[in-house]
């Protein structure tokens, strides 16, 4: 197991770079929220002005939605949904500036060249750590789409999350590395 990388955003080139697939880290700052709803109007509005309705330019996203926010907490459980659901959407935001993904699952060999192309990191959020995930979250508030209630865009302000690198700027895929890995240790 690698040692844990502290990263405070935004996320520097030189970081980006620096990062490499299996790496574990501890992302602080604050990031975005959004699932496919948002994704698809941030596409929509990318098409007809040219942006959405915020800067995405240096930002990393986090694909979730987070559960109803219990009385006196920050947010509710907020854990990775399923990343390839982003995957058309991708490569045109990683072109319009974003630095990143936080998600679980594969990604498309669209979606891993963009990474490489545009010097983007794709972070995994373990699944089933919903309420772990929330505990990092030290705010949340509201950025667009409200319409689309749990699916709106939010800006999270994160200390310490919890994440490992699966995809790098450098073609490293850890949904490829992993079990190359775990085959050497137990075959």
């Amino acid at each position: 197991m690698s040692d844990i990388k502290k990263i405070s955003l935004p996320l520097s080139d030189e970081e980006a770079e620096a990062l490499r697939a299996g790496d574990v880290v501890r992302l602080s700052g604050k990031i975005l929220v959004g699932r496919d709803a948002a994704h698809k109007r941030m596409i929509e509005a990318i098409e007809s002005r040219g942006e959405p309705p915020f800067s995405i330019e240096n930002e990393i996203i986090y694909y979730a939605g987070p559960a109803p926010t219990p009385p006196g907490a920050v947010t509710g459980p907020i854990g990775p949904t399923t990343s390839g659901r982003m995957d058309p959407y991708t490569p045109l935001l990683l072109e319009k500036g974003l630095r990143g993904m936080i998600g679980k699952g594969k990604r498309s060999e669209a979606v891993l060249e963009a990474i490489k192309k545009y010097k983007a990191v794709y972070f995994g959020a373990t699944g089933g750590t919903a309420v772990l995930l929330a505990d990092s979250v030290k705010s949340a508030e509201k950025v667009a789409y409200e319409d689309l209630g749990p699916e709106a865009v939010l800006r999270l302000e994160v200390e310490d999350m919890p994440l490992v690198v699966l995809a790098d700027c450098h073609g490293g895929n850890l949904y490829v590395s992993g079990p190359e890995e775990a085959r050497k240790l137990f075959l």
